[in-house]
């Protein structure tokens, strides 16, 4: 027992993550890409502008998700990253937030003034949200992006795709996932990247996940999409790849080495990623289908996507590709790829019409 509280006690005084990432972004309308579309701010029922937190650990889906609705709600807000020690990052989402971050303490991410509207994503996050509605009195609005697998009535409102089959009076659920892509596809394709710009069309767009959960990325199911979009290609005059943090080595070299010549780019991580413009200007699009942002982002730009589900794939995307499937907005990846007419689907909009919704009612 002895050792055992000694190990905690040096765990617990080490600053962990901390000193690898800046805690408090500010994210302000002068900042901002050019390309974003103009937004009001977000008003509360007496006209004033409100405050408003993005709260994560800096996992790039969760920022992905809360930076698109706050942005959606006003140009104006702050980005805050949380980093506990253990044990508390292990005990979240059930138990407290690291003592070292209390609300405070100077260098607390979490340290007032406390905003109107905070939105979190992230089990880790979740423990550091139930602090600040607490700390402000119940002032907050907090909104929780995904399932926070702990009850609903901690949230003011939860937002969770519809296959995590989340329910309560305070959750609002949508088949895709929200992303702030809308404007930058749109800037994208009136002014795409040169690599891009000069490949004849129309193009093939081929965006790479890797092995997230239990989907696999082995070397038979590698080869056999190699092949497939080997096969695809004939049917346009130009193909772009591009590959995702997540996309194994291997995976991207047997794509990158069967596909060549002038018509075709691979993006190798060299110079700017060409993820939006790819999504902007192709009229046909395979996505390997191990993600639920990467599908969603997909489906919004109105081109024919075609879905390729690795070996293992967790059984809710499954459900969530077997949903786009029956809409007719997605097809499997079979042999023959061809361009289809398909509507755009985009959920932000209606995420952040409940959050203003509710935010008037609370």
């Amino acid at each position: 027992m002895a050792y055992f509280l000694l190990r905690l006690r040096g765990r617990c005084s080490r600053s962990g993550r901390r000193g690898q990432r800046r805690w408090k972004e500010i994210y302000t309308s002068e900042h901002r890409e050019a390309s974003t579309h103009k937004i009001s701010a977000c008003l509360d029922f007496v006209g004033r502008a409100l405050n408003i937190w993005v709260l994560t650990d800096g996992k790039i889906g969760d920022d992905v998700q809360c930076l698109a609705v706050a942005g959606a709600l006003s140009p104006d807000f702050e980005k805050r990253v949380i980093a506990p020690r253990w044990p508390w990052h292990w005990l979240a989402p059930w138990g407290p937030m690291d003592p070292y971050d209390a609300p405070h303490k100077q260098a607390s991410p979490i340290a007032p003034p406390y905003p109107d509207l905070l939105i979190a994503s992230g089990r880790r996050a979740v423990p550091y949200a139930r602090a600040v509605k607490r700390a402000s009195g119940g002032k907050t609005f907090v909104v929780i992006m995904k399932d926070p697998r702990i009850a609903p009535r901690h949230a003011d409102l939860i937002w969770a795709p519809m296959h995590d089959r989340l329910t309560g009076a305070n959750v609002v659920s949508t088949l895709t996932s929200p992303h702030g892509l809308a404007a930058k596809i749109a800037a994208a394709r009136g002014n795409p990247a040169p690599a891009i710009a000069k490949l004849p069309k129309p193009m093939l767009g081929v965006v790479l996940g890797g092995p997230s959960g239990s989907a696999r990325f082995s070397v038979q199911s590698v080869a056999g999409l190699t092949q497939k979009i080997l096969s695809a290609k004939k049917n346009f005059a130009s193909l772009a790849v591009v590959a995702s943090r997540r996309t194994p080595a291997n995976l991207l070299r047997a794509v990158g080495g069967a596909v060549t010549g002038p018509d075709v780019f691979v993006w190798d991580g060299a110079g700017d990623n060409p993820y939006i413009d790819i999504l902007a200007n192709a009229r046909a699009l395979i996505i390997t289908a191990d993600s639920h942002n990467m599908m969603s982002e997909a489906v919004a730009t109105g081109a024919a996507v075609y879905a390729w589900r690795p070996p293992g794939l967790v059984k809710k995307l499954g459900w969530f590709i077997d949903q786009l499937e029956g809409l007719g907005t997605v097809r499997p990846l079979a042999r023959e790829v061809e361009i289809f007419a398909a509507a755009p689907i985009d959920a932000t909009a209606e995420i952040v019409a409940e959050i203003r919704r509710r935010l008037k009612g609370a």
